[in-house]
């Protein structure tokens, strides 16, 4: 048997310690078997084997989906990707979060570096009012941190776009090549939608499951109304920081061919100076028998006179045109 850590309330709050309802936090390979000593039905034992990114083994086998079944006796079984933002490497890290949400037990399961389940249950202990009781209270913090820790990280991720941006745009030439950077910041942004979307699905789907079996009605749950226009918000914000790189790229491409285009400038200007004494040493070079110049007194310093003039004048008209 894994070890779990259960919580009931005490009066506003929540602790540890047995109680009704329940709140049972077990590591994701324990999750069945927690869910069998807590009466579980077999149906939600089967429906649970769907939910494969609740479980250590299969998280790395297929992608992360949210999901939520429920069983015929009203137990709810909801999966879901968490995120999570390493500030050092600026990378976006998902794992898997897995609750059953029964009448009187919640078993939960989290696989990951997002501390969701732990930041909801200080939440739930620090006797913040939450929008729902019973068993829905624990969904409710979970939902809400869930969506929380996902805000924390596009916020983070904002951050690292602007960073980016402030060097891409600089004025000066850019010393570290920001191209990577700028890739890297979308492939990011990228596992972040593709984490946040599945935690998008499984909010209407929660909504949807306010109706029971048989058509039974439960108390209608804002806070699920407000989960999912967070979530919206959150992938608007991700795609204008993934447009914004995409202008980043553009921005840095034209500005690289523009640093391209001024050294060419450069380049053909030197050797357009370069080329006029070696026209005149070549001319002078050919030892013609018949070359009257060869045989002035000042042949030579008015010829390296007129090599210096003219690269002079040259010298002047490029750096007046911005070539030089």
């Amino acid at each position: 048997m894994g070890q779990e850590t259960q919580y009931s309330p005490s009066g506003d709050t929540w602790a540890e310690g047995g109680g009704k309802p329940l709140w049972v936090v077990v590591a994701p390979d324990d999750l069945a078997d927690a869910a069998r000593r807590h009466g579980v039905s077999d149906q939600a034992l089967r429906l649970l084997e769907h939910h494969v990114p609740g479980t250590a083994r299969s998280l790395g086998e297929r992608p992360l989906r949210g999901h939520v079944d429920r069983s015929a006796d009203d137990e709810l079984i909801l999966s879901a990707p968490t995120l999570s933002y390493v500030e050092a490497t600026r990378d976006v890290h998902t794992g898997s979060l897995t609750c059953i949400v029964c009448k009187d037990v919640v078993i939960s399961a989290e696989l990951g570096e997002s501390g969701i389940l732990a930041a909801a249950a200080e939440k739930l202990a620090s006797g913040v009012p939450m929008p729902d009781d019973g068993v829905r209270e624990v969904l409710a913090a979970i939902m809400l941190t869930l969506v929380r820790t996902a805000g924390d990280v596009e916020a983070s991720l904002g951050d690292a776009v602007a960073a980016t941006e402030g060097e891409v745009f600089t004025t000066g030439r850019v010393v570290n090549d920001p191209l990577q950077r700028i890739y890297d910041l979308k492939r990011e942004i990228a596992e972040a939608r593709r984490a946040l979307a599945p935690i998008g699905s499984v909010v209407p789907m929660l909504a949807a499951e306010s109706e029971g079996p048989r058509g039974r009605k439960r108390d209608d749950h804002p806070w699920l109304r407000q989960a999912q226009t967070m979530v919206d918000r959150l992938d608007r914000h991700l795609d204008a920081h993934d447009q914004l790189l995409d202008a980043m790229l553009s921005v840095h491409l034209s500005q690289v061919s523009v640093r391209q285009n001024e050294d060419m400038r450069k380049i053909s200007a030197w050797a357009a100076i370069a080329a006029a004494p070696t026209l005149i040493a070549g001319v002078y070079g050919m030892n013609f028998r018949h070359m009257p110049e060869l045989d002035w007194t000042y042949g030579y310093p008015l010829v390296m006179g007129a090599m210096v003039a003219v690269c002079g004048l040259l010298y002047v008209q490029f750096r007046r045109s911005g070539w030089l």
